[in-house]
């Protein structure tokens, strides 16, 4: 078997959960080779985050015409980018028609509460990177943020579907606002509706609930599933679907593991399927 590849920008989690490290194991799990562009490197685990060290653009930009050069990638997502410059470099990139079916994941905090993006980069997504992309999957909070709205109005997918559409006119050609922190809010909420929005119409993705502190890094496999569907030929509300069900599956898998004290990972690989 010849497999494809796929290529993730993105920042990497010492802890392993979340980020590139997530990502490639989500490409590896879809029999994708993963290659990646690190964007920033953290002291990370379960619990929270205690460093960054974030990379030069420069050498983001290197990283990822090393592996263009001698690659063939059919699809790229994006994660932690962590300052305006990088997302400008990026979204550079992007314009000159190098990133295959771009997929953004805009990660502005981590899930145990962290900023990951200095000032002026959400005004960067905006104006620099959604653009380009195929899709942008943010969360809750994220969409608010891109929508410069306030995320304790969000109570329904009918919100939902009002923020996409205000980052649906940013440029990318599809939003995914992911319902999970809805879920979260409202415990005795049993599903968590993910909301596709394009120039067509609106799709919802519902799905059970999955109650675990085992969800580190979901955000960052769903996106990377997403970016392997597109890249595979696979329509994005198909991509979206498939990818839905991965990270559901991964949830549920690893719902009783004890792998650190906070939030732990999640079963890309199916060791408990």
């Amino acid at each position: 078997m010849q497999p494809y590849t796929a290529l993730t920008i993105a920042g990497s989690d010492s802890g392993g959960g979340a980020g590139i490290q997530a990502d490639l194991r989500t490409f590896s799990a879809f029999e994708v080779h993963g290659t990646c562009a690190i964007t920033a490197v953290t002291a990370q685990n379960t619990v929270g985050v205690q460093a960054i060290h974030v990379i030069e653009p420069s050498l983001v930009v290197t990283q990822v015409r090393s592996v263009l050069d001698d690659f063939d990638v059919v699809a790229v997502k994006t994660g932690m980018l962590a300052q305006p410059a990088t997302i400008e470099a990026v979204a550079a990139l992007a314009r000159e028609g190098e990133l295959a079916h771009l997929v953004v994941d805009p990660v502005l905090v981590s899930s145990t509460g962290h900023l990951l993006l200095s000032v002026g980069g959400v005004r960067a997504y905006r104006e620099a990177l959604l653009p380009y992309a195929e899709i942008v999957t943010p969360n809750l909070a994220e969409a608010a943020a891109l929508a410069d709205a306030e995320f304790g109005d969000v109570r329904d997918e009918d919100d939902m579907v009002r923020l996409a559409r205000v980052i649906l006119a940013l440029g990318p050609r599809h939003v995914l606002v992911k319902g999970g922190h809805f879920a979260q809010r409202r415990r005795d909420h049993g599903h968590a509706p993910d909301v596709l929005v394009d120039a067509h119409g609106v799709t919802v993705f519902d799905a059970p609930r999955v109650d675990t502190d085992n969800d580190h890094g979901t955000g960052c496999s769903l996106s990377a599933a997403i970016a392997v569907g597109l890249g595979l030929g696979r329509e994005v509300e198909d991509a979206t679907r498939d990818a839905k069900s991965f990270v559901l599956a991964a949830l549920t898998s690893a719902r009783t593991w004890r792998l650190g004290r906070g939030r732990g990972p999640i079963d890309h690989l199916g060791w408990n399927a």
